[in-house]
């Protein structure tokens, strides 16, 4: 199947699917249901039959889904049944963070390398990495086969460092600089920014509360 025939929406629910069936794993859950798994998203169930429809068939009708079952099938849909090699392109605040966050690892995705272009860091030891000069950038994901990067440098490099990720081979960025980058379709690219998130929600709430 054409990855692109697949409305976006439905990608990025995926995941919010995997999450909640193993938190109803972790509960010793092993089978649940298409209204289950809506009640926790705040969704409906059919919208979730209709989502995992796109792939397949993995439920019974009467009976749900096998809990473990459908995290596998997950998975090789999403692509994380393997291992994915990261770069971390910033070793401030948030970068060191970032190293410290276990989750990447328990969710299919290796911190391969950690690069900065302050020489004060670069040949530091942070944790188990040695940061590196990011003006090796092209020769190290080349050379460790790493295909996604992490993007945590001030918003005045964001875009230099993006299109220097780009030349280098990188097909899929995460970035937490609060910018928009400008990249070429094919590239997939994620902006995590607080701000924004933050700015959403105030318009809801009641200013004459405070």
């Amino acid at each position: 199947m054409n990855p692109l025939a697949i409305p976006e929406i439905v990608i990025r629910r995926l995941p919010l699917y995997l999450r909640t069936l193993k938190l109803l794993a972790d509960r010793g859950l092993t089978v649940t249901s298409s209204q289950e798994i809506g009640d926790r998203l705040g969704i409906t169930a059919t919208q979730v039959r209709k989502d995992l429809s796109y792939f397949g068939e993995f439920g019974k009708q009467g009976t749900g889904y096998e809990i473990k079952y459908l995290q596998e099938q997950l998975r090789q849909i999403l692509q994380v049944d393997r291992t994915w090699k990261l770069a971390l392109i910033g070793v401030g605040d948030l970068g060191r963070a970032l190293l410290r966050f276990t989750a990447f690892e328990e969710s299919g995705f290796e911190m391969a390398a950690v690069l900065d272009r302050d020489g004060a860091k670069i040949g530091r030891q942070v944790g188990r990495h040695t940061v590196l000069d990011v003006a090796t950038l092209p020769a190290v994901i080349r050379e460790r086969g790493i295909q996604v990067a992490v993007i945590a440098v001030p918003t005045r490099d964001a875009q230099e460092i993006a299109d220097a990720l780009v030349k280098a081979g990188i097909r899929a960025i995460l970035s937490y600089a609060p910018i928009q980058l400008s990249l070429p379709q094919h590239i997939q690219v994620q902006q995590i920014d607080p701000i924004l998130s933050l700015q959403g929600m105030t318009y809801y709430l009641d200013a004459s509360q405070l």
